[in-house]
C-alpha cells in the first residue's frame, strides 16, 4: 500500500508535469554529483554553482553578439516585499528559491509555475538580528536545507516540500546574546547628537547564508552575534545609518557547524571565539600594514577581561567552500564584539576577521588567516571564498581566493594559509586602519567595505575574478557616556555615513597570476548582491535602482539592461532546459541599503 506521503510526491510530480508540461521533480542530488557540480551545465545546484564558489557558467549561447534579444520568460511573486538575496537552485527543471523570512518555494523552471511552499513560522516574540533576509538553500539526498532568521536549521523533502526535521541552531537560553537589552536608547540618552536618532540594539542571532552538503553532513553557522547597535540615516534615501560600539560584555561566541542530513543530530561544532583569542597582539596586519594599535595598554587591560571571549562575536557570513581533495572546508568569519568599540576585548580577537580552514570530518581548525587583528572598523570576511589554480614562479599552486571589505583580493596558498599576493586596490582607500577621534576621521572602504556579502565570479580559463562592490567612506568617531549615580561612564565610538558622494565599480582583477585590474566599470549605484559570469562572454550583475545589466567580459563594455522594478541585490545565476539558457535573479532590493523593496524572481531567454 502506498504511504500518504509518497501518495503527495506522486500527485505533485504529476500535477507539475501537466501544468508546465516539461518536467517533474528534481532527481537525487547525490554526493557524487554534487562533486560533479562543475561539470553540470544543466544545472546549478550548489549556491556557489560548485564546491569551489566559482559561481562560473559553462553555458555560451547568449553572447555579446545576441545578449541584446534577452527577455523576460517569467515572473514568479513570492508575495512578500523584502530584503531579497536570495541564490536559485535548479535541479532538472526544479527551481529552489527562498525568500526574505526563510520561507522555500519549489518552481517549475520552465514556466516559473509553484509546485510546493514552505512557509517558516518564525518563533513568536523574536527578536530579528540581521533583518528577514535568506540568501539560499542547499541540496543534497532528496532534500532541500535552509538555516532561517530566527537561527533553526530545517530539512525538507525536495518533491514535496514536507518537513523532514526541524532543529535549533542555539539554545534558546542563549540564542540573545548576553548583556543585549531589547532597547538601549535610555543608556545612550547622553545629549550626543549622534545617539538622537532612533536606536536598535541587535537582539537575536540568526542565519542567512545558505548550508552546504558534504556527503552526509550539512554544514551552517549563525550571524548576528557581533554586538552592536544601528542609528537610522540622517540622509534621506541614504543607505545604511550609524553603526554605534559601546564597550563592555555585549554578545557571544558565533560558530560553525556540521549536522547529519538525516537526524539532524549535531556532529562537530567550531567557536569562532575560544579561550585564548588575544593572540600576539599583532601591531600589523599579516601583510605588513600598521593598525595603530595601542599594544600596552590592551595587554595592561587583559587581565579584566581575560572573559571577553565568551562575548566575542565572529558571525559566520558567506557559504565555505570545500576541497574534496585536501578533505578541508574554508570559511569566512565577521568582526569580534562589540562592533566598533575595542576597549573590553584587548589582543588580536581570534578568529574574527578570518579565513579559517577546517577539517570537514571534524571542524578542527587546520589554518587560518586573520586580515584585520583587533578589528574596529567592521571589516568583516562576508563574500564567500573562491578556490581556484594560482600560478606562482611559474608553478600551479592550490588556492583560496577572497574579495575583501578592505577592497583587495585577496590569493592565499589553500594547503596552509600563506600569502601568496593580494590584488591592487579595486575601491579607494583613505586612512584605512585609523582610529577613531572625537572630531571623527574619514575612512574608505567605510563600514559598508569595498566588497560586502556579495559573490565574485571566477573564470578558470582566464584567471579573472569579477568582483562587485562600493565605495561608501565613513566618519570614525568615539566618544563617552557620561557617569550617573548609578552606572559608571561608558566608552564607544560611532562610524556613520559620510557626507560624500559615493558608487559602485564592477572589477576584473587578474587573481590567478598578477593581481592586475584588467578593468573596471563605475556605477552610479553602491553594487551589493553579486556577479555571475559565463563562458557566453558575459558579466552580470545588479543595482540597487532595478537596472539588471550584462558586460562585455573582456572590455566591460555595457551591453544590455533591464529594470526589474525593484533593487537587484542578490546573485544571478544561469541554467540550461533542451538546449535552452536562462538566466535568473531575484529583484527585491534591500532595506539597509535604502534600495526599492520588491518580491519578484525574473527569469531570462533570448526571444524566439
Amino acid at each position: 500500500m502506498i504511504s500518504p506521503k509518497s501518495l503527495v510526491a506522486c500527485l505533485l510530480a504529476a500535477s507539475v508535469i501537466f501544468a508546465g508540461g516539461e518536467k517533474g521533480f528534481a532527481g537525487t542530488i547525490s554526493e557524487a554529483r554534487l562533486r560533479a557540480a562543475a561539470d553540470d551545465k544543466d544545472n546549478w545546484i550548489i549556491p556557489g554553482r560548485d564546491y569551489a564558489n566559482q559561481r562560473f557558467s559553462p553555458l555560451d549561447k547568449i553572447t555579446p553578439a545576441n545578449v541584446g534579444k534577452l527577455v523576460p520568460k517569467w515572473i514568479y511573486q513570492t508575495g512578500i516585499a523584502g530584503t531579497f538575496q536570495t541564490t536559485p537552485l535548479v535541479a532538472d527543471g526544479v527551481m529552489y528559491v527562498t525568500t526574505p523570512f526563510s520561507n522555500v518555494v519549489a518552481l517549475n523552471a520552465v514556466t516559473g509555475r509553484e509546485i510546493w511552499r514552505y512557509d517558516h513560522k518564525v518563533a513568536s516574540g523574536y527578536k530579528l538580528c540581521c533583518g528577514p533576509a535568506n540568501r539560499g538553500a542547499a541540496l543534497g539526498q532528496d532534500r532541500v536545507f535552509v538555516a532561517t532568521v530566527d537561527a533553526r536549521l530545517v530539512a525538507l523533502e525536495s518533491a514535496s516540500g514536507q518537513v523532514a526535521w526541524d532543529i535549533p541552531l542555539v539554545d534558546p537560553d542563549t540564542s540573545h546574546p548576553a548583556g543585549m537589552s531589547e532597547d538601549k536608547s535610555s543608556s545612550l540618552d547622553s545629549g550626543d547628537p549622534r545617539l538622537k536618532s532612533n536606536v536598535q540594539g541587535q537582539t537575536g542571532v540568526g542565519s542567512a547564508a545558505p548550508p552546504l552538503v558534504v556527503g552526509d553532513l550539512v554544514i551552517a553557522g549563525i550571524n548576528g552575534v557581533g554586538y552592536g547597535l544601528h542609528l537610522d540615516s540622517n540622509r534621506p534615501g541614504s543607505p545604511l545609518g550609524t553603526v554605534v560600539g559601546v564597550a563592555g560584555r555585549f554578545g557571544r561566541p558565533g560558530f560553525i557547524a556540521a549536522f547529519d542530513v538525516k537526524t539532524g543530530k549535531r556532529v562537530w561544532q567550531f567557536d569562532t571565539t575560544e579561550p585564548g583569542w588575544e593572540g600576539e597582539y599583532s601591531p600589523t596586519t599579516p601583510d605588513g600594514i600598521p593598525l595603530h594599535r595601542d599594544i600596552a595598554g590592551e595587554k595592561a587591560a587583559a587581565p579584566k577581561f581575560s572573559d571577553s571571549w565568551r562575548h566575542g562575536g565572529g558571525s559566520s557570513w558567506p557559504t565555505p567552500a570545500y576541497d574534496p581533495a585536501l578533505g578541508l572546508i574554508y570559511i569566512g568569519v565577521g568582526n569580534p564584539s562589540p562592533q566598533a568599540s575595542g576597549e573590553t576585548r584587548p589582543g588580536d580577537n581570534l578568529y574574527t576577521v578570518c579565513l579559517v580552514a577546517l577539517d570537514v570530518h571534524t571542524g578542527k581548525r587546520v589554518w587560518h588567516y586573520q586580515l584585520v587583528p583587533h578589528d574596529v572598523w567592521g571589516y568583516d570576511v562576508a563574500s564567500p571564498p573562491v578556490l581556484f589554480d594560482a600560478t606562482v614562479d611559474g608553478k600551479p599552486v592550490p588556492a583560496i581566493g577572497h574579495a575583501s571589505k578592505l577592497g583587495w583580493y585577496y590569493t592565499l596558498d589553500r594547503r596552509d594559509g600563506r600569502l601568496l599576493f593580494k590584488s591592487e586596490p579595486f575601491v579607494p582607500q583613505q586612512n584605512l586602519f585609523a582610529q577613531a577621534t572625537k572630531e571623527g576621521v574619514l575612512i574608505a572602504p567605510g563600514v559598508g567595505g569595498g566588497t560586502n556579502w556579495s559573490p565574485t565570479s571566477f573564470d578558470a580559463t582566464s584567471g579573472i575574478a569579477y568582483v562587485a562592490a562600493m565605495h561608501m567612506p565613513s566618519l570614525y568617531k568615539k566618544g563617552t557616556i557620561p557617569a550617573t549615580s548609578d552606572r559608571p561612564a561608558v566608552d564607544f565610538a560611532t562610524i556613520e555615513p559620510a557626507d560624500v558622494p559615493y558608487w559602485g565599480t564592477l572589477t576584473a582583477i587578474d587573481v590567478a597570476k598578477t593581481g592586475k585590474i584588467l578593468w573596471q566599470r563605475k556605477t552610479s549605484e553602491p553594487l551589493i548582491g553579486g556577479v555571475l559570469a559565463t563562458a557566453g562572454g558575459l558579466v552580470f550583475t545588479g543595482e540597487g535602482s532595478g537596472e539588471f545589466s550584462a558586460f562585455d567580459a573582456k572590455t566591460g563594455d555595457h551591453l544590455w539592461s533591464f529594470n526589474c522594478g525593484a533593487g537587484v541585490n542578490a546573485p544571478p545565476i544561469a541554467f540550461q532546459i533542451d538546449g535552452r539558457e536562462y538566466i535568473a535573479v531575484a529583484a527585491g532590493g534591500s532595506q539597509i541599503w535604502g534600495f526599492r523593496q520588491g518580491d519578484a524572481v525574473v527569469v531570462f531567454a533570448l526571444s524566439n
